[in-house]
């Protein structure tokens, strides 16, 4: 997609196989269809191999604290690489450092995922960091208009920030064969609600769990996650069945899980949900969504009454009435999620995603040249 070959760096702390995440789906697609390759930490797949066609690096993660990946093997590995451009996914500290020890003189574009909000006290410490780091930086990427007009940090670095949606390439992702199918409806049913995610604390899965109290319909929740054995405890403590945790499922078993619900229920309730790639997953498998106004781009993805419901956050009466209207109303679902689908092929492509990281890359490398 790029005019002539250049090496592009994907750097962020987690990745696949051993992460499956909204961000690391973006990267995937993103190194895919420009040609990159993607820098990594990693417990247990360390060196180098392929996921989705993709090639990776990975160096050994020695811990984490507050979701900041700790690697210093990562500071060898970019030397090592030699890279034309590097393109850093924000927050993640430890990147930060590793691009001003070792990667300062290369051109450098960040992708905003998301403010820090929940290490307010590390934050504060992290902040002269950061602002070195941004300081460098060619571009600022933010996912979302939503985004760039909400965040305080955002706002100092206007000059500079272009807003690129995220998107999703549909033949990236697998399609369920027919034995698949019958597999998962056999296990789950059909006409449930799901969530798809890794169990986090900004996912508002709490909410959701209580919303289920009482209803006819299953909710799915699909990922593992921090929060599983608290959720899972909540929903003995509240004696909900009707609530399934699938656990972390493959590719082929999520597309099933998409194919077969009723609808995606996304219930971040904080800013740090700043986008929501299952929220395209669900566009893309025609479903209706189900989002909270936290005023980030998942409202921007959600078109409250089109393509589904925005509800507000943290509130399980509103995700209750939303998941109801839903369940009651099939055909009115079967719209919302048609339109949903138009949505997706109008908007959040893949390959509209990469292609606008293209020209991106193209130009700060050609402004580079110039003052060079």
């Amino acid at each position: 997609m790029l005019n002539k070959p250049v090496k592009i760096l994907q750097c962020y702390r987690t990745f696949f196989p051993e992460s499956q995440g909204g961000v690391e789906q973006v990267i995937l697609e993103v190194a895919r269809l420009t040609g990159g390759e993607v820098l990594t930490l990693a417990s247990s797949s360390v060196g180098e191999g392929h996921f989705g066609g993709v090639a990776y690096s990975s160096a050994k993660r020695w811990f984490s604290l507050a979701s900041c990946c700790v690697g210093p093997g990562m500071l060898r590995l970019l030397n090592k690489k030699s890279p034309d451009l590097l393109h850093f996914h924000f927050p993640w500290p430890f990147g930060d450092l590793v691009y001003l020890l070792a990667g300062s003189s290369r051109p450098l574009v960040i992708t905003y995922h998301s403010d820090v909000v929940r290490q307010r006290f590390l934050g504060a410490l992290y902040r002269p960091l950061m602002k070195r780091f941004f300081a460098r930086a060619d571009r600022i990427v933010a996912t979302s208009q939503n985004y760039v007009e909400s965040s305080e940090i955002l706002k100092d670095y206007r000059h500079k920030t272009e807003v690129i949606p995220l998107g999703i390439s549909e033949s990236g992702y697998p399609r369920p064969s027919d034995e698949a199918l019958a597999s998962v409806e056999e296990r789950f049913g059909r006409d449930f609600m799901l969530f798809v995610g890794v169990l986090r604390y900004y996912k508002g899965l709490e909410f959701l769990v209580r919303a289920a109290l009482g209803q006819p319909y299953r909710i799915v929740i699909a990922g593992s996650g921090p929060e599983e054995a608290r959720l899972k405890a909540l929903a003995v403590d509240l004696g909900i069945d009707n609530v399934i945790f699938a656990g972390f499922v493959d590719e082929v078993e999520k597309m099933a899980l998409f194919q077969l619900c009723r609808a995606t229920v996304f219930p971040s309730h904080i800013r740090s949900e700043a986008f929501g790639v299952t929220l395209l997953e669900g566009l893309m498998c025609g479903k209706p969504l189900i989002s909270c106004e936290i005023g980030t781009g998942t409202s921007y993805v959600n078109q409250h009454e089109e393509t589904g419901y925005v509800v507000p956050p943290a509130d399980p009466d509103s995700l209750r009435d939303a998941m109801s209207t839903l369940w009651h109303n099939p055909e009115k679902a079967v719209l919302m999620g048609h339109k949903g689908r138009q949505r997706y092929e109008r908007l959040f492509t893949g390959e509209r995603m990469a292609t606008a990281y293209a020209r991106l890359y193209e130009s700060v490398l050609s402004e580079r040249r110039e003052t060079n």
